[in-house]
């Protein structure tokens, strides 16, 4: 069992507010985006971005106060996008839960009061917005067909969730790796993660010249 790194080295302060970023896997983590933020890596899929985040922002509620902000990046999937290019999530769903059998509506957690969809703050002028759908599988091919969004990751949602437990607003960037062509080996997913690094962080510099601006995350 792995135990989360210390969010101390964490935290960023960015526009005189403070930052966590939060990414799943070191590939996704190049020169670029090294020479600018130090994230939390939680490893991959829904549920080690939940507890991953959940334990940090508890941790830093303990220790120093929750962060002004989480932003939550690494890469994404899509049929639709430019491969290569960084969207912000202008929205994000899960996927994977499907309790309608029981009369509740497909996307929504028993018992719990959020939407299908839940709106997401896009405050970085010059980088385009497009909906996320989170879930803990690998889309490819027709797989698409099925997904009412444009882009697909594995991590946002979950930790969207941990954000809501803390009251702290989340911010997401995802650069398109894949999705042109059907996924048959690793190297396709890591063929533009060099050029999505550089992207990333390109809206990260933008991201903190929209907070010296004042901009607002509600």
């Amino acid at each position: 069992m792995t135990n989360p790194p210390e969010t101390d080295h964490a935290i960023e302060t960015i526009g005189g507010r403070s930052v966590l970023f939060v990414m799943a896997a070191h590939a996704e983590y190049g020169e670029k985006l090294k020479s600018r933020i130090r994230p939390l890596m939680t490893g991959v899929g829904p549920i080690e971005a939940a507890l991953h985040t959940g334990v940090a922002l508890q941790q830093l509620e303990t220790r120093r106060g929750r962060p002004d902000l989480v932003v939550s990046l690494g890469s994404a999937g899509s049929r639709r996008l430019e491969q290569g290019e960084v969207y912000q999530v202008a929205s994000v769903s899960w996927r994977d839960i499907d309790a309608s059998l029981l009369g509740f509506t497909k996307g929504v957690t028993p018992f719990l009061d959020h939407p299908v969809e839940t709106p997401m703050p896009t405050p970085i002028e010059g980088v385009p917005a497009a909906r996320l759908s989170t879930g803990a599988d690998i889309v490819s091919g027709p797989r698409y067909d099925a997904i009412d969004a444009d882009m697909v990751d594995m991590e946002t949602f979950a930790v969207l969730r941990a954000c809501q437990r803390f009251g702290v607003p989340l911010v997401g960037l995802r650069g398109i790796s894949d999705g042109a062509a059907e996924l048959h080996h690793y190297d396709d997913w890591m063929t533009l993660l060099h050029v999505i690094d550089e992207k990333l962080a390109e809206a990260i510099d933008r991201l903190e010249a929209a907070m010296e601006r004042g901009a607002t995350f509600v």
